[in-house]
């Protein structure tokens, strides 16, 4: 399995105002192991950064003027992430981007050459839901060093991102399921191996309150009682 973590950084928020990619990042996983082929590369824009999107990722009109356009790596993005699955934090931001990007070039879109995008926002907002999901704070939850990230970057995120996706999908690759053990003649009777132990950690007394503060708002939402109040039949 290929799968490739992306991050880029941009002049502003928005495609539609203009705004361009200036910098991407990707590193590659196969079969959940980083193999050190990754993709990074600057981008002359051809126009400034926001004064806030610069602000984040301190990259300069006067740095990118000597990089290539994004007409003259496209080719190589192409090939590098050509049917595999794409992992990006908050996805809808660099796809929207980087379709706006080979739009422009007259080809298929970005989603096009890929296998599937998986969402870690949106995943960190499943297991983690009302928590903070950057990165910073998922790398801060997860125990990965982001010290040295003083300014956003494509590649630096990327690998941060491939750090935390590898740590928020580990439980993954130990699930298992109650199969009646089957012996047949002339078979091999497999070795039972423990499941690994599940931790509960409980809520705080802060957090139950934080909770049913916010039970008591729907209630007066709703005028009644909310649905989580309601006893399960």
């Amino acid at each position: 399995m290929r799968q490739i973590v992306l991050d880029t950084e941009t002049t502003g928020i928005n495609p539609k105002l203009g705004n361009r990619v200036i910098e991407i990042g990707c590193v590659e996983l196969v079969d959940r192991k980083l193999t050190g082929n990754n993709f990074h590369r600057y981008i002359n824009p051809d126009r400034e950064s926001e004064e806030g999107a610069l602000n984040v990722h301190g990259l300069t009109t006067e740095f990118l003027s000597d990089k290539p356009r994004f007409h003259e790596i496209v080719e190589e993005l192409r090939e590098y992430i050509r049917g595999a699955e794409v992992i990006i934090h908050n996805a809808p931001f660099d796809l929207g981007f980087l379709n706006h990007e080979f739009r422009m070039l007259n080809l298929p879109s970005f989603d096009e050459h890929i296998g599937g995008v998986i969402d870690t926002l949106v995943q960190a907002k499943e297991l983690r839901p009302g928590k903070r999901n950057s990165l910073d704070a998922l790398c801060d939850f997860y125990g990965i060093s982001n010290a040295h990230r003083k300014l956003h970057g494509a590649l630096l995120d990327a690998e941060l991102l491939a750090d935390v996706y590898l740590a928020m999908t580990r439980g993954q690759n130990s699930l298992g399921m109650d199969i009646e053990e089957e012996t047949s003649a002339g078979g091999i009777q497999l070795e039972q191996v423990a499941l690994a132990e599940i931790l509960v950690v409980r809520a705080s007394s802060d957090e139950m309150a934080a909770h049913e503060e916010l039970l008591n708002g729907l209630d007066k939402a709703v005028k009644g009682t909310c649905i989580w109040r309601t006893p399960v039949a």
